[in-house]
């Protein structure tokens, strides 16, 4: 990551960081896309099961590991700011909460797995796969926690390729894993839902040791994780990570337990319904990943020119990522648009579906146009270290206009389930208008400051 002077240069700078990031996070999907197919061909009651724990983990895991990612922007403003101990400490850091974090988890897992699920009520056969799944991917919490926040120092010195072939390497061994832990193949025992699980958590293993071994023997990482930044332990670091991260923490959960809620509601409608709406939204969540690594990107570029007071370099990449981000959506968007039949095939063969699906997809192209907005004006004041202020957005914007919007929508006004996407959309062009501005105000701010200081 070096200091750019043209706008050439800085969409280049952008791209390098962002090409790793999206193909870490198509590797990650294809994992859950994996368990998924493998579950699903082991036995339906398999697949519902792995579904249900996985709805359960992922707001815990998403809101908790959102906390670590304030490791990047805090870690690249130091970097730009060239204090390497600064850094180092940072990522220590990161990990002492990332494995605190881990076995709180693990604690809350012992206490309240089981009477959560009695309270859901599930068939036998779903409960013992959501059961075995949960608990085997129990296993691999801590190395997940402590990846996290060491990918996330990775980010911040913007050798973002680093993590891409480490996740490019493990692909191959959770397939592997998935495959023969579920169906019990060679010398494997057969665990059905129980193995998608522990295949994962393999995999977290797996992840670590090479994260750990590329730290220790890869420059310029090797500068900075050393055993004597282990030795010592201070709450003023742990509380300038929670500082950031706790607000960043919360805004991802109440993102993806606003999206359980909708799935919950979407849920009284007909079986075709929910299925047209879930295969909708796994569209648009395959395209979401290229705003999100675009924002994961502009995050660590605007915290690292930041920590270097280039506060116009800082202003330019901000708004250039919104724009890059903006423009893909919308390509993109349209695209699904214009093939909406041929995409929504790949779903389903049941013409009310299909139909289903086509219709939603029209709503949907909206629906991401405002994510992206509002997740990379986010992104951008993430490098500012500004988080509260989306912390109050993201909560209204999500369950005080999202929910509330949907439901009135779907419902009284008659729209059904075309309610909630009209919901989701409002919402997050909300979010997306308001953190915007506060991006502005930010901006003004700094420069107001450096000219003082001038």
């Amino acid at each position: 990551m070096n200091q750019t002077f043209t706008l050439k240069e800085k969409t280049k700078q952008i791209i390098v960081l962002l090409v790793p990031i999206l193909i870490t996070q198509l590797g990650m999907f294809a994992m859950v896309f994996f368990n998924t197919v493998f579950s699903g061909n082991y036995h339906s009651s398999t697949l519902a099961g792995v579904a249900i724990g996985a709805s359960i983990w992922n707001p815990v895991f998403t809101g908790l590991s959102g906390i670590l990612l304030a490791v990047s922007p805090i870690a690249a403003q130091y970097y730009g700011e060239k204090r390497k101990n600064d850094v180092s400490y940072i990522v220590t850091h990161g990990v002492f909460l990332g494995l605190f974090i881990a076995l709180l988890v693990i604690v809350a897992g012992i206490l309240f797995l089981n009477p959560l699920l009695d309270v859901l009520d599930l068939d036998a056969a779903v409960r013992h796969a959501a059961y075995g799944y949960l608990i085997g991917l129990s296993l691999g919490i801590i190395p997940l926690f402590i990846f996290n926040a060491l990918r996330s120092f990775i980010y911040a010195l913007g050798n973002t390729r680093a993590v891409m072939l480490i996740l490019l390497f493990a692909l191959p061994v959770n397939i592997f894993l998935n495959y023969v832990l579920i169906f019990g193949v060679w010398i494997f025992p057969e665990l059905g839902g129980a193995g998608g699980g522990f295949a994962t958590a393999i995999t977290y293993w797996f992840i670590l040791a090479l994260t750990v071994y590329v730290l220790k023997t890869k420059r310029p990482f090797s500068q900075y994780v050393r055993l004597k930044y282990f030795k010592s332990f201070s709450w003023k670091r742990c509380l300038e990570i929670l500082k950031i991260g706790v607000p960043m923490g919360f805004s991802m959960f109440f993102e993806t337990s606003m999206f359980a809620a909708v799935t919950i509601l979407i849920s009284r409608f007909t079986v075709e319904t929910v299925a047209a709406y879930q295969s909708a939204l796994n569209i648009i969540s395959f395209l979401y990943m290229i705003p999100l690594s675009v924002s994961m990107a502009i995050t660590v570029l605007v915290g690292f020119e930041v920590g270097a007071q280039r506060f116009r370099d800082a202003k330019i990449y901000s708004w250039l990522g919104i724009v890059m981000s903006l423009s893909i959506a919308l390509f993109a968007g349209l695209a699904v648009v214009l093939f909406r039949h041929e995409v929504a095939s790949l779903y389903s063969n049941e013409t009310e579906v299909l139909a289903l699906i086509a219709q939603f997809l029209i709503y949907a192209l909206f629906f991401h146009i405002s994510d992206t907005l509002q997740v990379t004006a986010q992104a951008a004041l993430r490098g500012y270290k500004d988080v509260n202020f989306s912390l109050v957005i993201t909560l209204v914007a999500y369950w005080l206009i999202c929910l509330p919007t949907g439901y009135i929508l779907a419902h009284p006004a008659g729209f059904g389930p075309t309610g909630y996407w009209l919901g989701l959309t409002i919402g997050l062009l909300a979010a997306g208008i308001a953190l915007s501005f506060r991006l502005i105000s930010i901006q003004k701010r700094k420069f107001a400051e450096m000219k003082k200081a001038a």
